[in-house]
């Protein structure tokens, strides 16, 4: 049944199948028909930042936006479910079309732009969520946020959700919002980062609760870039860090249908560049500090390759697009 529906799916166009699929999550996830995607969760337990995750494979951010099907995707035996990109203000992203199905070599190319119904919106779903696991929360800043007010946006998010999360995530690598890649290096990177330390002290003693910190940073980072930033996490006393988003490199798609559309690139053609950075980043950090590789990872053995190159955990996304639940278990099991 779960291929002969992802057959269709991937048949219609790439935003409504989203959404028709999103929309029938929401609505079956807690009804019977949530068996018709369900498994069990496989016990792997693993305890990362303090964090003990049933097993570690999750589901990446930018799937669920809003956090609309937190339990469909728990029942499908993710280890951890990261919502969002959710900004302060609710935002329709980028005109249409967005987003773009590479099937040859299972890609996609996204210029979503932070689509979302807002921070107040995600708080709510997330509060009726029946699933007990670990919830990673990504936030970002809104479009027409100026480049230097970005922390406002960043500390407003963190503070709403700060009581909800089991880990929140500062999305500063989405190509599709103008500057925030900046916010990656340097002095701007170190600003960013003191600033939500500083808030994050004061929300621990607030709420009696500590909830660590991830950034999430891109794969078009240069050796001395990796460096850069690893001495900032470090220097800030971060809590972790997530390998990679997306990429603007088009060099393993060139010819193919959609290459030239602008946005980030995903999917398989990212295993080796994220890998890379994982390597580098796991050596820059000494292993200080955990990191969640993401990126690529489409099979058990590109699993596994993370978590050998310094990944505590990994998240999928594209490829469970293009192969569905069974992905999840299939690396589950061979971890």
């Amino acid at each position: 049944m779960q291929s002969l529906v992802q057959k269709l799916l991937l048949q219609c166009e790439p935003e409504k199948s989203h959404d028709f699929t999103i929309n029938w999550l929401n609505k079956t996830q807690h009804t019977p028909l949530k068996w018709m995607y369900s498994t069990n969760t496989i016990s792997k337990p693993v305890t990362v930042a303090g964090i003990t995750f049933a097993n570690p494979v999750g589901l990446a951010a930018g799937l669920d936006k809003n956090g609309d099907c937190i339990d469909a995707f728990a029942n499908m035996g993710f280890g951890f479910v990261e919502i969002g990109t959710v900004t302060p203000k609710p935002q329709p992203g980028n005109p249409k079309p967005r987003l773009f199905r590479l099937p040859e070599k299972q890609a996609i190319i996204n210029r979503m732009g932070f689509n979302n119904k807002g921070v107040d919106h995600l708080v709510e779903q997330v509060k009726q969520a029946k699933f007990k696991g670990p919830i990673g929360i990504n936030i970002g800043k809104n479009k027409d946020t100026e480049e230097a007010k970005a922390l406002d946006d960043y500390l407003i998010c963190l503070n709403k959700v700060y009581p909800y999360a089991s880990y929140i995530t500062i999305n500063i690598s989405s190509p599709n919002t103008p500057g925030l890649r900046n916010l990656q290096y340097g002095d701007a990177l170190d600003a960013l980062l003191s600033g939500l330390k500083s808030a994050q002290e004061k929300l621990t003693q607030t709420h009696s609760k500590y909830v660590p910190l991830f950034i999430k940073i891109a794969p078009d980072l240069s050796d001395e870039e990796i460096t850069s930033i690893a001495a900032s996490l470090l220097k800030t006393k971060m809590d972790g860090v997530i390998a990679t988003n997306t990429t603007l490199s088009r060099e393993s798609v060139v010819g193919l249908e959609h290459a030239d559309e602008m946005g980030g690139l995903s999917g398989a053609v990212l295993t080796d560049m994220s890998l890379n950075v994982t390597k580098k980043l796991a050596q820059a950090l000494d292993r200080a500090i955990p990191i969640i590789g993401v990126g690529g990872i489409d099979s058990p053995e590109s699993a596994q390759a993370r978590l050998n190159a310094g990944a505590s955990l990994v998240q999928v996304y594209s490829s469970f697009i293009y192969q569905g639940p069974d992905l999840v278990k299939r690396i589950v099991k061979a971890l």
